[in-house]
Formats: C-alpha cells, sequence, structure tokens
C-alpha cells in the first residue's frame, strides 16, 4: 500500500496531462483531417505555407492542385492545407 501512496502523485500528474494536452491535441488532429478529407473543387484554402488559393483539382495520391491566380497552378501535398476559407456547396445529383 505504501508503494501506491508514492506513485498517486505521479498517476495524478500523467491523468492531468492527458486531459488537458494529448486528448485536446487528438480531438484537433480529427478535426483536420476530416477538414482535410472532405475538400472539394472550388473550395478556397489557406496552406501552411500562407498562400491563399482555390481547388482546381483533387487527386487520389494524397494532394490537391491549387490555383494561386489566373493560370498559375500548384500541386500541395493534402496535409499541408492549414484552413478552408469558402466551401463550395455539393452539386445537387
Amino acid at each position: 500500500m505504501e508503494a501506491f501512496t508514492q506513485f498517486l502523485p505521479l498517476i495524478l500528474i500523467f491523468a492531468i496531462m492527458y486531459l488537458l494536452l494529448i486528448r485536446p491535441q487528438q480531438k484537433k488532429m480529427k478535426e483536420h483531417r476530416a477538414m482535410v478529407e472532405s475538400l472539394r473543387r472550388g473550395d478556397q484554402v489557406v496552406t501552411q505555407g500562407g498562400l491563399i488559393g482555390k481547388v482546381s483539382k483533387v487527386k487520389d495520391e494524397g494532394e490537391i492542385e491549387v490555383e494561386l491566380a489566373e493560370g498559375v497552378k500548384v500541386r500541395v501535398v493534402r496535409n499541408t492545407i492549414a484552413q478552408v476559407l469558402s466551401r463550395t456547396e455539393p452539386a445537387e445529383g
């Protein structure tokens, strides 16, 4: 029983760290993954590098094509999209 009371503060510190740091970070990562997976053509996005553009093509292999200016298109890795500024509505079918 004495060994348990010695480890109790360590266990409490780990529990507090889990609740305050690890769990919110996992939730944020899950939300980002969902945002990246739902990207569609026409969405206006911001990359982690600060570039703002419109999604012109969604590719399967983990990348998208973003149009930064008229006629200027770049390939971007999906996970580097930091924010979606405006979404396009899905086509009605």
